[in-house]
């Protein structure tokens, strides 16, 4: 009697645990997406005259994976739970505009300047909020992230307003925001993220005390 008594409560114990394969998931998938929008982005840098005919197609299905692994980041619940927090309307957005890009391809160079603007200068501001989220939870890389953050959304800005109509010339300054936000991504990540094993569902980071409720 005691034994099934004791198994029960460790089974019910057990089962209130959150799943962390989701938070790996989103965690991984962030870390691999980054790193290719950094490879793009070199690749758009170095190379600008070839890929401006694939300008509409990569940019759409990056915008469509990366808006993905955004929503299942922010459905994941990390523990510190900083990184994700404004991926749900942010992820949808991307992902949005991702397919957008790849059903109407034609006008690929226009609307990919301004889209993939819009999201890294976007992206650069939520994580501004990050970086002083993350202060207060004492994460000493908080100022790389805000560093970080200052220059990809700056360098969205300047993509949204086009200042030349010359393909190549936006092909590169596009690869700067790619590896940006590539590197923006990666710091904020790495530095923000925690998985917990035995998790449970209602646990979070108390940033005043940095106890687990």
């Amino acid at each position: 009697m005691t034994r099934f008594a004791s198994g029960s409560v460790l089974r019910e114990s057990v089962s209130g645990m959150r799943k962390t394969a989701p938070m790996i998931v989103a965690k991984t998938g962030y870390i691999v997406i980054s790193a290719a929008l950094c490879v793009l982005g070199v690749l758009f840098i170095v190379n600008p005259a070839s890929t401006v005919s694939m300008i509409g197609r990569v940019t759409g299905i990056a915008f469509c994976v990366f808006g993905v692994i955004k929503i299942i980041g922010y459905l994941s619940k990390d523990l510190f739970r900083l990184a994700f927090q404004y991926d749900l309307a942010f992820g949808i957005l991307v992902l949005a505009l991702g397919v957008i890009s790849l059903i109407h391809p034609g006008n690929a160079m226009t609307f990919a300047c301004i889209a993939l603007g819009i999201c890294v200068l976007a992206d650069g501001l939520f994580k501004i909020q990050i970086a002083i989220d993350a202060k207060a939870f004492g994460i000493t890389v908080w100022w790389m992230i805000l560093i970080v953050a200052i220059f990809s959304g700056t360098v969205g800005t300047i993509l949204v307003f086009r200042p030349t109509e010359s393909a190549e010339a936006l092909t590169t300054l596009m690869g700067i925001s790619l590896l940006g936000d590539g590197i923006l991504n990666l710091t904020t990540v790495l530095s923000s993220v925690r998985i917990v094993r035995h998790q449970r569902p209602d646990d979070v980071i108390d940033a005043n005390g940095f106890e687990i409720r």
